[in-house]
Order: structure tokens, then sequence, then C-alpha cells
């Protein structure tokens, strides 16, 4: 099957050219430079402006080419996996604009998405000094400003630690526009930078941060900013929801940034191990490091998978993201920090040195990767939007409510998604779970493919046991179900427990619905024939949800797995659910490798 989002990615990646070679604007050497500098990637995003990426940040109904939300997140993954500083700062104006594609009116989208294809940046204001992530005690206020033709608002205050806050011309800025605040006491203004008095707004300075150092994390302050009243995004005091629904699109597209630093570590680990010599023997022939390198290469794929299903559950299960997000935002971003810390002890000291391995790469990219978790909602931010949910989930689960169409639309990798419908966003999933309400037929689905081929088994003996694992985390929701403060930390517990039945709900289906298709394929079809990369996901989750489940298969299937990451490098190819070509390496460059490669045995 030849999947579009990878294509379209992989043409990205074609454009941008071979990161190893320091000619190419988008190189590895130049991303390091800049973050030794603490400089903006600016000369990058222009390349990136070039090819045209910001037109995938706007809707298509409001100008842009974003008309599947899987494309977006191949997208992203490819600039991520070069730099997570570029890939942020230049995906920032997708996060800045989408409240408006949530609630803005068509004139109000169609102004905004002139400005992001133009290459505008666009920021989110929401965050303040005082209160952090608290965001109904936000005091950045809007007072009514009638003297303004049209009415408005005065705004003054300070939001701190926004990403593009100076650079960006436009800014979403969460307003207090009733003084007695509240759930309803808060809109979204779009406020316009470059339309605003002299004097009334300033710059903060920019932070200094441990990762990400060249991104413009910095400040903005207001002093009776006049505000037109066209600004408005939506309704007024409807600000907290508008941005609760942009932040199940957002923290759903955050997977994209995990994704693409655990591409870029994986294959860093590989090399190292394929030329380090410990002991007479090279590293890859050691045990223990090929157990850790199988290990995440599993990983890479359950989180692949996850992110996969999520990105197409946008379009067809939207009334259930604010579940799928959470999930999401929760598990690969921790996941892939596990990732990341494994690796780090294959590399020892080479994972912390500057110029002596990969140019110092992997610091950099763990160092950049730690703060993907606090964006949009950090852990327990998500896992308390679990919690909050225990009810619906659980009434759900009892009576098989969930969009079970929906599930199966985003399982099927060779559907079309549907457009977008942004109202049917929803704070909560009141009918409960539609992929977690698959699960049973799924299994049982894997339980008639394994009674014809014997090598499925091992499959349908993990997917049987997440699913006696699912039935029992739901009833431990019971247990904090009508709690609403005060969580105790069991609470948190379950909702872990809940996040990776979800995930491993999401691979059976995926495996289900396509590998028929895609065992008969070239390259990444050995991932899909005889359930390898479903085998490998489910053996990573069970272990997390038991540390004492039985692992007798895991030692063949990480095996399998390095073999598979290992070809795929050997081919030019990225270690992935589909394959996709990595950009061809210049003539000398490719010699060089080639003679390196011949030394070192690899």
């Amino acid at each position: 099957m030849d999947h579009p989002p990878y294509r379209l990615a992989e043409d990205l990646d074609r454009f941008l050219g071979d990161p190893d070679d320091p000619r190419t604007t988008f190189s590895y050497e130049r991303t390091i430079a800049l973050d030794d500098a603490e400089a903006f990637p600016a000369d990058i995003c222009r390349s990136l402006q070039e090819w045209g990426l910001s037109d995938y940040y706007v809707p298509v109904r409001h100008g842009g080419r974003l008309a599947d939300y899987e494309q977006l997140l191949q997208l992203i993954r490819a600039v991520a996996r070069r730099d997570l500083t570029t890939a942020i700062g230049h995906g920032k104006t997708y996060l800045g604009g989408v409240c408006v594609w949530v609630a803005g009116d068509d004139a109000q989208a169609e102004r905004l998405g002139a400005d992001v294809r133009a290459g505008v940046p666009v920021s989110l204001g929401l965050t303040e000094r005082a209160h952090g992530s608290d965001l109904l005690a936000g005091q950045v206020a809007g007072e009514p400003a009638p003297q303004l033709p049209g009415g408005g608002w005065l705004v003054s205050g300070e939001k701190w630690l926004i990403n593009n806050a100076t650079r960006g011309s436009l800014i979403a800025l969460l307003t207090r526009t009733d003084p007695a605040g509240g759930p309803r006491g808060f809109s979204v203004l779009l406020v316009d930078k470059r339309e605003l008095d002299e004097g009334a707004y300033r710059h903060l300075p920019k932070v200094h941060t441990h990762g990400i150092r060249g991104a413009d994390i910095s400040g903005v302050a207001f002093d009776g900013a006049k505000v037109p009243a066209s600004a408005l995004v939506g309704t007024e005091g409807g600000g907290v929801e508008t941005v609760i629904k942009a932040l199940q699109l957002t923290r759903t597209m955050c997977a994209a940034l995990s994704l693409g630093a655990a591409d870029h570590g994986l294959r860093i680990a590989l090399d190292f191990a394929e030329q380090r010599e410990l002991y007479g023997r090279r590293l890859i022939d050691l045990p223990k490091a090929r157990r850790a390198l199988g290990e995440a290469s599993a990983d890479v794929l359950l989180h692949e998978a996850v992110a996969l299903y999520a990105s197409r559950a946008v379009h067809t299960q939207t009334a259930e993201m604010s579940l799928t997000s959470a999930v999401t935002k929760y598990l690969l971003p921790t996941g892939t920090e596990e990732v990341l810390a494994e690796l780090t002890r294959l590399l020892g000291a080479r994972a912390f040195l500057k110029d002596v391995h990969a140019h110092g790469r992997f610091q950099k990219l763990e160092r950049d990767h730690r703060i993907v978790g606090l964006f949009d909602g950090n852990t327990l931010v998500n896992l308390n939007s679990l919690v909050n949910q225990f009810r619906s989930l659980l009434r759900g689960h009892r009576r098989a409510s969930g969009d079970v169409a929906g599930a199966a639309a985003a399982f099927d990798l060779g559907r079309p998604l549907p457009p977008l419908d942004p109202t049917a966003l929803s704070v909560v999933a009141r009918r409960g779970s539609g992929v977690v309400a698959t699960l049973p037929d799924r299994v049982a689905d894997l339980e008639r493919r394994a009674a014809e081929r014997p090598e499925l088994v091992p499959v349908r003996d993990a997917a049987r046991r997440l699913l006696a694992t699912s039935e029992a985390v739901h009833e431990e929701m019971a247990a904090h179900q009508d709690v609403l403060t005060d969580l105790p930390p069991a609470a948190f517990e379950t909702a872990r427990r809940y996040a990776l039945c979800y995930a491993g709900a999401a691979c059976v289906g995926l495996w289900t619905a396509n590998a028929d298709a895609l065992a008969a394929d070239d390259g990444a079809g050995a991932l899909w024939r005889d359930g390898l990369w479903l085998r490998g996901a489910l053996l990573r989750i069970l272990a997390r949800l038991d540390p004492a489940t039985p692992d007798g298969e895991a030692h063949h299937t990480y095996e399998a797995l390095l073999a598979q990451v290992r070809a795929a490098r050997t081919e030019g190819r990225l270690f992935a659910l589909f394959d996709q070509r990595a950009p061809a390496a210049a003539p000398e460059k490719a010699a060089a490798a080639a003679g390196e490669n011949e030394r070192t045995s690899c």
C-alpha cells in the first residue's frame, strides 16, 4: 500500500536534502551551530516556507492544504527528525491559528489563513508567570471599549513563556473579559500587533532554556491595547471551551515531535552500536545492547501506531478527541523519554558529549525533547483529563456505546478521511471510547487467524491478556468515578493503565484492519507479516501494565525487530510502519560512508 502521507513527507525530506551534508540549509551541522548560539533557525524556516509547509497549517476551507491530519503529523515528524527546535518554532504557527479554525467565522479564518500561508508567525498566549497552566486564574484582562468604532476591548496584562511571542505578528490571546472570571469569563482575541498603537505593548526578554535554545520563548505585555470587536474568536465568554477543544488537536499533533525525536535518537544509537567495539566485539553483537535496541524499536512502532490512529480519529471520531488527545499526549512524550533514557545508557558518555559521536546530536535532541511533555498540558494535566472522564468511560464501556464505526474508519488506512467538522469537538467523550469497545471483536478476529496460522498464536495470547487487563482497569475506574477534587495517586495510576489499554486496542485494530493488504509490501511489509510489529507493541504495553508478565516470546520478537531496523538503515529507509525513503546522500558522502562501513565491518 502506497500511503500518501508518507509520500508527502518523503517529498519534503527530498526537498530539504541530506541532513548529513553541511552544505544543505537544514543540516545537522547547521542546527548544532544555531543551538550553540541560541539563535532562531530563520533560514531553515524560510526553506520550509519555500516548500509550502505553512499551507498545511491552514484548513482547505480557509484557503490552505490541511485536509488530512495524518499528513500534518508526518510532515511535522519529518522536520522534528532533523531538529526539534525548528519543528517547534515553525509549527507553533499552527498552534496559534487553531482556535480560529475551531471557533472563528469564515471571514476571520480566511484572513488568518492568508497570513499563515504568507509566512506570518502566529502564537498562542495562554500562560502567565504567576499562574502557569491554571487558565482560570489568568489576569490578562480586556475592558469594554465603547469608544472604539464597533466596540472592542482595552487589553492589559502579561503573557509569559509564550513560543513566538516576539516573532509572532498575531497572537491568539486568552483574555479575561468578565472581571468575575470563571469558566465563562474568558474570551479568545486574535490580536494583530501590527495594528496596535505604539507603546500599547512590549516584548518581554527571551527566556534562556535548557533545550530548544534557539526558540523564541519570551512573552508580551499589553498596556491598554485597543483591540477591535472583530478580533473576537467565537463567542464572548467561550474562550476556555474554545481553548480546550483546540488543544485536543494540538496535543495530538505534538505526537509528531516525539516521533521525530525517537527516529533521530534510534538512528544515532544504532550507528554507534554498529561501529563501537568493546571487549573485542562490536557493541551491536552484545546481548544487552541488542535487547535495548530491540525494545526501543518496538516502542518506536508502538508510538507511531498510536499517533497514526489518533491523527485519523481527528476526522472519524471527533467527538472522542478529548480522550484520544489526552492518551496520545500522555503516552508519546513519556514513552519517548523512556526510549531516549535507554539509548542514553547504551551510548554512555557519548550521549552527553559534543563533537565526539554524531557531532553531539544526541545530547541536543534529548534536551530538546524534554519540553514536549510540557507543551499543551503536561503529563499530570492529561492524566487528570482521563480521570475526569472515568464516569462517562465506565458508563460507555458497560453500554458498549462508544463510536465503534468511527474507530473502524480510523483503523482502515485505505479508507479516505472525511473533512474535520470542528463543531463535533466535545470537552468530554460522553459515549465512552469507541476504540476500546472494538477490542473484544478484534481479539476474536485474532483468534480466528491464529487457528489457521500458528505463527500468530503469540500475538493472540498477548491480545487476550490485554483484553483481560482492560476489563480489570474499567473495574478500577469505579472507585474513582465520583472524585472531582483532591484526586488520590491511585486514580492517576488507573488513568496511566487505561492509556496503555487504549493504545493496545488501537494497535490491535490497526493491524487486523490492514495486515492482509500490507504484509506483501516490500520494505515495511516484513513488519506486518506474522504480526511482528504488533507483537512487539503488545509486549511493551503488557510489560508496563504488569512487570511480571511472562516474556517468553520477547527475545525472538526484539531480535526480529532489530533485524528490521538494521535493514532499513542499510537500505536508506525510515524505520516505520510504511516504506519511506531517507533523503539521498551527496555522492562524495555516500562514498565516504561506504568506506567507513568497510573499515568497521558495519
